[in-house]
């Protein structure tokens, strides 16, 4: 790997010929194209692939979220990618021959703002959950025009809905809506707090598994 400044094109990325151009750290750098293995993978090999591939597959639908409210940005690592590999370490698990997410570690949202107090999730009919909790506002940095934002997954159908701006702070209480392909069917849910500049944002708080009706 070698980095330059100046090409006969200045810096490119992808593949020419047998070199790939990219840009790593902030550095513009070249590398030759990587030789292909001719030795099968191991059976840890096979499963690390399995394992990204299987929590890939939960977070990508989540991105829109992840990606603004997932901890602060590192150098040339991305929110997303950082919630990637914050699930791949923390929350997911190897069950009876086959990875599951463990889904009360999971978070839609990593940081320093107060988070939720004494949250609560009940199912009302018409597949709508009901959401309560106490106001903090004034405590820390926690302010009244916080926004609420949730997350409610699907574990039989394996999708997810987002919503955003949903309630503030000072109004303790909420709605979510899910669409009626849901109804009946068990889903997970978890809600945090953004400020309302979207500047500081809470770690998630999960309000456990609920059945709609």
């Amino acid at each position: 790997m070698g980095e330059y400044n100046k090409g006969i094109l200045g810096a490119f990325s992808g593949k020419v010929g047998p070199v790939v151009g990219a840009n790593w750290r902030g550095k513009d750098i070249i590398r030759s194209l990587p030789k292909k293995s001719t030795k099968e993978p191991s059976e840890k090999q096979l499963l690390q692939r399995e394992k990204f591939a299987f929590v890939t597959r939960f977070v990508t639908p989540l991105g829109p979220m992840l990606g603004r409210y997932f901890g602060h940005k590192m150098g040339d690592r991305s929110k997303k990618n950082m919630a990637l590999s914050y699930h791949m370490k923390e929350a997911v698990d190897y069950v009876a021959g086959r990875y599951e997410m463990v889904y009360e570690k999971v978070q839609i949202s990593k940081g320093d703002l107060l988070g939720v107090a004494s949250p609560r999730a009940t199912a009302d009919a018409g597949g709508s959950i009901h959401l309560t909790w106490n106001d903090n506002s004034g405590q820390a940095t926690a302010k009244p025009t916080d926004v609420l934002i949730a997350v409610v997954y699907n574990t039989e159908k394996h999708s997810s809905e987002m919503f955003f701006k949903v309630a503030k702070r000072s109004e303790r209480e909420a709605d979510l809506q899910l669409p009626d392909f849901m109804l009946g069917d068990e889903v997970e849910c978890w809600i945090s707090f953004v400020s309302e500049d979207e500047k500081k944002y809470a770690t998630s708080n999960y309000l456990g598994r609920i059945k709609l009706i």
